[in-house]
């Protein structure tokens, strides 16, 4: 397996949410469709009781943050960073 450059990999964000992954996957799929959510690549990092960490493609973060403000549920954006340490601060 060969490694990808700086250049060529995507940046991500960290999104600190409280709500439920069920809750935001719909709130994605809703408001951005399948072809968003393939933009966003979204991947759940972590989820402890009702905190889910979340990764998004950086150009797509405020795709992603409007779905939520749409959503009908209850979910909460708690936090942003570009790290996963930045998070925890």
């Amino acid at each position: 397996m060969f490694k990808l450059k700086p250049s060529a990999r995507e940046s991500k964000r960290y999104i600190l949410i409280r709500g439920t992954r069920y809750n935001i996957e719909k709130a994605i799929l809703e408001f951005i469709g399948v072809l968003g959510w393939a933009k966003a690549s979204p991947v759940f990092v972590s989820e402890v009781s009702d905190e889910v960490v979340l990764a998004v493609n950086n150009k797509e973060l405020n795709n992603v943050k409007a779905a939520f403000a749409l959503a009908k549920d209850e979910l909460k954006i708690l936090r942003v960073s570009g790290t996963l340490k930045g998070l925890n601060k």
